[in-house]
């Protein structure tokens, strides 16, 4: 019962992810482009965690957790760039 609806839960979020991308194909500016982006890398986060729990891995957790804070990194630096440049 509770495997039904993690994988309904990682499907869902796997559509998200293709609409996310979807804004961050079309974005007119700069600025959706790096929110979709930020919206990607937070679903793709919830889809290792997900998996992880399925597989039963705990490295997982860790590999989520050095991408979460990639991403972040990324979208920092993007935003100063925008706001002031390099």
């Amino acid at each position: 019962m509770a495997d039904n609806i993690l994988l309904t839960a990682a499907v869902i979020s796997l559509l998200s992810i293709f609409i996310a991308l979807l804004r961050f194909i079309k974005g007119p500016s700069v600025l959706d482009r790096v929110v979709a982006f930020d919206v990607i890398s937070i679903i793709a986060i919830s889809v290792i965690a997900i998996l992880a729990y399925m597989f039963r891995r705990a490295i997982y957790i860790d590999v989520a957790l050095v991408y979460g804070l990639l991403s972040f990194l990324g979208v920092l630096v993007v935003a100063r760039y925008y706001e002031r440049g390099l």
